[in-house]
């Protein structure tokens, strides 16, 4: 096991995967293709933070049959998820690699795209570099964040229930993925690596959730949460994902119920 708040290693991906994927992240997954195919046709498109292959398949599905996408992350056994959802033939690579020391030629590609995986960086300036030193001349790097959690209750509630049962020493994985959501400073770091044009996107999104316990089982089961859980020790992950699932529906009026999100997405132009 491992406090690695970037660690989705174990049965980890697979819990993701299934059980937060079609809730919090297809949506925004299909939003993102989008995006990238919106006004252009790029021919190299790579994503880092790639995780279980979420928005490297919206990607697929959105780019030309002959453009090349290069899906990486930091995890392998995320990726190995992700690379179920492709066939052979078709125009995907899949490799690890750090996404603030990218394996890459300066200019390798037309578009960079990181969706939720930025807050995760443990130096977030140089993984911005990366991301424009690989870029080709009038490049794009679209990447996206959650905002912060008076926007995301879910990412609240599975926090606050998650610190009742560590009062002592709380577990903080989930003050990583809601704690970088400040328009100006991700502009000026921007900026500050050399892009041009930036765009900013608040993108609020609501999703019917049928089954809060099993939600609640990939927000407990599918983060390093569960790790951070199982070191403390004195009480079992399953009981925390009921206390969670409790929360959830009493929050959203019963089952199934509602739950709020919201993103923002950044555009940023190479000159």
């Amino acid at each position: 096991m491992s406090g690695n708040v970037a660690d989705f290693s174990g049965d980890i991906p697979r819990h993701y995967d299934r059980d937060l994927g079609p809730i919090i992240f297809a949506d925004y997954a299909a939003d993102m293709a989008r995006r990238v195919v919106s006004g252009a046709a790029p021919a190299r498109v790579l994503e880092t933070a790639a995780g279980t292959g979420i928005v490297s398949r919206a990607l697929r599905d959105a780019l030309p049959a002959t453009a090349h996408l290069t899906a990486t992350d930091l995890n392998p056994a995320m990726l190995e998820i992700a690379r179920a959802k492709f066939a052979s033939h078709e125009q995907v690579s899949l490799q690890p690699a750090d996404a603030t020391a990218l394996p890459f030629a300066d200019g390798a590609f037309d578009t960079v795209v990181c969706q939720f995986g930025i807050m995760f960086f443990p130096d977030k300036q140089l993984g911005l570099r990366e991301a424009h030193r690989v870029l080709a001349a009038r490049g794009r790097a679209l990447f996206s964040v959650w905002d912060a959690h008076r926007h995301n209750a879910f990412g609240q509630i599975v926090h606050d229930v998650v610190s009742g049962f560590f009062p002592v020493d709380p577990p903080r994985f989930y003050e990583v993925p809601f704690g970088y959501s400040q328009i100006d400073p991700i502009k000026d770091a921007l900026l500050a690596v050399g892009f041009g044009r930036i765009d900013v996107t608040i993108l609020p999104k609501q999703r019917m959730v049928e089954d809060f316990s099993a939600f609640a089982h990939g927000l407990i089961f599918g983060n390093p949460i569960y790790d951070q859980i199982r070191q403390r020790g004195g009480v079992e992950p399953a009981e925390v994902q009921a206390a969670v699932a409790t929360a959830m529906r009493q929050k959203a009026g019963g089952e199934p119920g509602q739950i709020m999100m919201q993103a923002i997405v950044f555009e940023a132009h190479k000159a």
